[in-house]
């Protein structure tokens, strides 16, 4: 017989009653830990809040050294050890009080223009500007796409503010904001509009293939306000690629068993390694991997697309290792009761890891700002026989940024040569030029601080993860 979870209805009036009389409290402490600060975080639940707040640090590309999560009921408990990407704890007090509010706003209005101004700091450009149109674009992933896309952009008089391009699996996701560059501003006419998107629909039919169902969603930002469809630029991609379905794939390209690897742990092994078990009313889920920047954000925002509510976790690394441990259930109350679930589950938290995975060269750019930009650029990498995995760009005032990883064609090794060229041609545009490795190592030096990782058994698993939340309810029960 189907086990039926029945969930008690919480009035919508009295959950914001609750958040109210029981605001988030953050603690920034720098005196417990000699190597990290520790980011306290203690206020009453809501479904959502752990990607909000891990957002907060990816936003400012800080790393999460460590993270011991506890939720279980309507209170949450979270302890963040951070350091900035050279290893340095956070004493920049600009920066400490920008991170208590954004945690704290996370729940109520978002991140204000006020907010951003008092830090001494540039903030990434991650969400949707309120001066720009937005355009999704999904579909087949083909060499030179995003070179055709920003040809015909620029070709229509549409200048490109910011842009994020991922690939995976053959697919690609595209978050792009534009001005129109006849007249400036968001393009407001729905004729224009119209008409940007008819000439997208054309570029990614050119080469249709049978089962295609690329598609190109315009999402409108009011000149005003909060836009309409507000989203993160990082978790819509993480939206749009699971949309397309990029995660079936994976099934042939990563080991997804809960043995010990020897390679993985002595920093050899490329693969991606998810377990998912029962374990005392939860659905118990390990990952291990290859340590990079942004790991935590990417899994929790896998785990929130899929309904998951996470209610302890503990993640942390060993020198170029990840650990990543979730006690989850679906918001329903529900656990991973069949194979076909858990296979689906660990499919798509392969996906989400890997997306970001950079393979190839990285072109870092830092140029004038100017109508055509993205076009010159992607032509220039195009016409010289390479092809673009991931991009990003934006534009800051007079100065456009971005950072592009290109591949031969076929995802190989870059030719030194086609790299001259392309340097050449773009003259000081380009600021360097780097190999990029799929998992780097977040942080350098010292592991002393980092979670113990070992061979264990389903059982001690579990007394593991509920000891180290119960020193994270004492310590946090002392602040």
């Amino acid at each position: 017989m189907m086990e039926i979870a029945y969930q008690p209805r919480i009035d919508s009036e009295i959950e914001s009653l609750v958040e109210r009389i029981n605001p988030p409290r953050v603690c920034v402490d720098n005196d417990s830990d000699p190597e990290c600060t520790l980011v306290k975080v203690d206020s009453a639940n809501k479904y959502g809040i752990l990607l909000d707040m891990v957002q907060v640090f990816a936003d400012l590309d800080l790393v999460i050294s460590k993270s011991y999560i506890s939720s279980d009921g309507e209170w949450f408990m979270d302890v963040f050890h951070v350091t900035d990407q050279l290893g340095n704890k956070l004493t920049d007090r600009s920066l400490i009080l920008y991170i208590q509010q954004a945690i704290c706003s996370s729940r109520t209005g978002g991140i204000t223009k006020e907010m951003q101004s008092n830090l001494k700091r540039e903030v990434q450009q991650r969400h949707v500007c309120t001066e720009h149109t937005a355009f999704e674009i999904t579909g087949i992933n083909r060499p030179g796409l995003l070179s055709e896309i920003s040809a015909v952009l620029s070709d229509i008089g549409c200048h490109v503010t910011a842009a994020v391009a991922w690939t995976h699996h053959e697919r690609a996701a595209m978050v792009i904001y534009l001005e129109d560059g006849f007249n400036g501003g968001p393009i407001i006419d729905p004729i224009r509009k119209a008409q940007v998107k008819d000439h997208l629909d054309t570029v990614m039919e050119a080469h249709h293939i049978v089962g295609d169902e690329s598609r190109v969603v315009v999402r409108i930002v009011e000149a005003k306000g909060a836009p309409v469809g507000w989203a993160h630029t990082e978790r819509r991609l993480h939206e749009l690629m699971y949309a397309e379905g990029d995660y079936e794939s994976c099934s042939d390209c990563d080991c997804f068993s809960g043995d010990r690897c020897d390679a993985l742990w002595r920093g050899r092994c490329e693969r991606i390694h998810v377990a998912i078990e029962a374990c005392n009313g939860y659905s118990m889920v390990n990952v291990k991997c290859r340590d990079r920047p942004k790991l935590l954000f990417d899994t929790v925002c896998a785990l929130k697309e899929l309904q998951f509510v996470v209610f302890h976790a503990v993640a942390g690394a060993k020198g170029s290792t990840a650990e990543q441990e979730y006690f989850i259930r679906k918001k329903n109350g529900c656990t991973l009761e069949t194979e076909v679930q858990r296979e689906r589950l660990r499919h798509c938290l392969v996906a989400a890891i890997s997306r970001r995975a950079s393979r190839g060269l990285k072109l870092e750019i830092r140029t004038e700002n100017k109508m055509g930009l993205l076009s010159e650029v992607t032509r220039v990498v195009r016409e010289n026989g390479l092809s673009i995995t991931r991009a990003e760009m934006s534009t800051q005032g007079d100065i456009a940024v971005g950072s592009f990883y290109v591949t031969d064609v076929n995802g190989g090794e870059t030719d030194p040569n086609a790299v001259e060229a392309v340097v050449r041609e773009l003259g000081g545009a380009v600021v360097s030029a780097v190999k990029a490795v799929g998992m780097m190592p977040m942080r350098m030096g010292s592991t002393s601080d980092s979670v113990e990782l070992r061979d264990k058994t389903k059982s001690s698993i579990g007394r593991m993860i509920w000891s180290k939340l119960e020193r994270l309810s004492s310590s946090i029960k002392s602040l």
